[in-house]
């Protein structure tokens, strides 16, 4: 849980980074994978020598996940581009919900009767930050921003499921995604505004420390603890995400979300935190509450 949220705590940054490099979102995006390359093969490297190749299914899954992250990525740095990166950030992370109960069907998961009530709240939020009711809303385009937010929570969450399945590996997985993510940038970046190849300084040196700080350390992390815990319990974890990224972008960017924004960010996060509460399998908690002596205070 700890490499998790320590992972979570680096990866906030990469919003205001998206910002401070000041170049196109499919540009941010495809850069941010391509320098991430070189060291993600050599961790890879590193693995593969303790555990061998990695072959079939594990790699194919990864290779899915690597089409599913540039999507992911596109759609996210065009949220950034249109509400700013404290509230694409938000938005992203709805991937919990989409998590737990993905999970449930494919891990037996079961989500918790606090994520049923949650889910509702969440979306009233999502309402609050599209700014449908605010003439002050923050942002170029608050309302196609939500839209590129719920595209990349969906793609977001098709990574992280495909990742928990990586046969207890990180490294690997993690760099057979990034390369194809970056193919897949690359080929798709038309389809996003087309990308610029060649971006100047200081550009590239925001760009290099949002590949190696976010992407190859921030991830690397989180994906070593995806398959060692519940799904829906790593999505929850990364919820200090969204909450650090929105507080750095109002004190390095200048951001100012309007009032109501605020509000839908605080609904969204306190939904999710209730909904996440209970994020193990119910049979698993009715285990350890019988395990537990009536006279424990846990």
């Amino acid at each position: 849980m700890l490499i998790a949220i320590v992972g979570a705590l680096i990866i906030s940054t990469s919003a205001p980074l998206v910002r401070l490099a000041g170049v196109s979102p499919a540009t941010s995006a495809l850069f941010r994978c391509a320098y991430a390359v070189p060291p993600m093969l050599v961790l890879a490297w590193m693995e593969r020598r303790r555990l061998g190749p990695l072959t079939g299914r594990p790699r194919n899954l990864a290779w899915l996940a690597g089409v599913l992250f540039a999507l992911d990525l596109l759609f996210w740095h065009h949220t950034i581009d249109y509400v700013g990166a404290g509230l694409a950030t938000v938005l992203g992370n709805l991937q919990v919900f989409i998590v737990a109960f993905a999970a449930w069907a494919l891990f037996r998961e079961r989500p918790s009767r606090n994520m049923v009530i949650g889910t509702p709240v969440v979306f009233a939020g999502v309402v609050l930050i599209s700014g449908v009711f605010d003439s002050a809303a923050y942002g170029a385009n608050p309302a196609l921003g939500v839209a590129a937010g719920v595209a990349t929570s969906i793609a977001y969450a098709g990574f992280l499921l495909l990742m928990k399945a990586g046969a207890g590996r990180s490294a690997g997985p993690l760099a057979h995604a990034t390369v194809v993510a970056t193919v897949a940038m690359a080929a798709l970046s038309p389809l996003f505004g087309g990308a610029d190849f060649v971006p100047s300084w200081p550009a590239h040196g925001w760009l290099l420390l949002l590949a190696l700080g976010p992407q190859v350390l921030g991830w690397s992390l989180i994906a070593y603890s995806l398959p060692r815990q519940p799904a829906a319990l790593t999505a929850l974890l990364l919820l200090v995400q969204p909450m650090t990224t929105v507080a750095v972008s109002a004190a390095l960017l200048d951001e100012r979300p309007s009032p109501l924004q605020l509000a839908g960010c605080a609904v969204i996060v306190l939904g999710v935190l209730y909904g996440s509460r209970r994020a193990q399998p119910a049979r698993d908690v009715l285990e350890q509450d019988e395990q537990v002596p009536k006279t424990s205070t846990v």
